[in-house]
């Protein structure tokens, strides 16, 4: 069941005063140098997923220079039914958002209209980056695979904010009510944090194999692969761990132990990948997780995401290059690059990027 981005509008996105342009299914590539405007386009199609911005960005940044607000709409075909998502992303305050013509209370109520997966220079950072790193990119998997996810996800965060409130309001000790409030907190925080690892210890577990799948596809190389969970906490659950920990809490006024202290920890032979891999294995690491990723959701959602492939060719040679296209699924798939893209990619569709416009060859 393919998902086709049949037409993208924008309207004072970055660098696009106004566009409109129609996009056949298959691949499509937008050629041109650096600084045109490739990632803006893949970024507004990413936002129509996620309401966010892959690069990290607010709202308000993305609004073009002298105007008060951006819209992005995607007119998507899936099964022979349309679907139209507009976006409205305001300088200042709160946007608004919209499917078929009904407003959403809530962007998140987005979430599952339309999946993305983003392949990014920056990726190298699932590998080389911190722990937040990883932990973001499987509880954005969590969220691809099943949007009741982002419930789970949220209400722990929403938990341990107020937690940590009541940490740093406590000055280091805890008188009756202080005490009280404190463990009604970690009554709380305590199941919401077991339900998050259960969620992330369960996606790694799916994850594991078709990484190890993916990066010998890339690589050619037969090569072992672990992917794993590290959640010491969770060996006997939140609530012992969080009374473990309480002095160290009450000292330094944060939480110590929990779901956001994880990591998600890529071995390549038995050592860790983020610092015995050479370059050139990291890279392919993160192309792997990212395919696998993909693949993933694809097969558990029925539905393949949106592949959007930002500047990606620019930082492989030439077989990691051929070896990646060879092994893209079936489905809609964006590729930016600055140079031209390998003959082999069977480009449906190739558009030459200049500032403001896209100009199909």
């Amino acid at each position: 069941m393919a998902l086709h981005l049949q037409q993208l509008v924008l309207i004072d996105f970055r660098s696009y005063a106004e566009l409109d342009v129609e996009f056949p299914p298959g691949r499509v590539a937008l050629i041109g140098p650096n600084g045109v405007g490739k990632t803006n386009v893949l970024e507004a199609i990413a936002w129509l997923a996620t309401m966010q911005s892959f690069r990290g960005s607010p709202a308000s940044a993305v609004v073009r220079e002298t105007a008060a607000s951006s819209r992005i709409r995607g007119e998507l075909q899936r099964d022979g039914r349309m679907t139209t998502i507009d976006a409205e992303l305001a300088l200042r305050g709160s946007g608004r958002i919209s499917i078929n013509g009904k407003r959403l209370p809530r962007a998140r109520d987005l979430l599952g209209h339309v999946r993305v997966t983003v392949f990014s220079p920056d990726d190298l950072q699932l590998i080389k980056g911190g722990p937040g790193e990883r932990r973001s990119f499987i509880d954005e998997l969590l969220v691809a695979l099943d949007v009741r996810n982002d419930v789970t996800l949220n209400e722990f965060e929403r938990l341990l904010r107020h937690r940590n409130a009541l940490l740093r309001q406590t000055g280091g000790r805890l008188d009756a009510d202080a005490r009280h409030s404190f463990s009604v907190w970690n009554d709380k925080l305590a199941p919401a944090a077991d339900a998050v690892g259960a969620l992330r210890r369960a996606a790694v577990a799916q994850l594991a194999p078709v990484v190890l799948q993916a990066y010998r596809d890339i690589s050619s190389e037969a090569t072992t692969i672990e992917v794993t969970y590290n959640a010491p906490w969770s060996t006997n659950g939140m609530a012992e761990a969080l009374a473990a920990v309480e002095a160290d809490d009450l000292r330094r006024a944060v939480t110590t132990v929990g779901p956001h202290r994880d990591d998600i920890e890529v071995t390549l032979e038995g050592m860790p990948a983020r610092t015995q891999a050479s370059q050139g294995e990291q890279r392919s690491l993160a192309l792997a997780l990212r395919l696998a990723q993909h693949r993933l959701v694809g097969r558990e959602t029925g539905s393949l995401p949106l592949l959007l492939l930002d500047d990606v060719f620019s930082e492989l040679d030439r077989s990691r290059a051929a070896a990646l296209i060879a092994h893209l699924p079936l489905g809609q798939a964006f590729m930016s690059s600055a140079v031209e893209i390998p003959p082999e990619a069977q480009i449906e569709r190739i558009f030459d990027v200049t500032p403001g416009r896209l100009d199909a060859r």
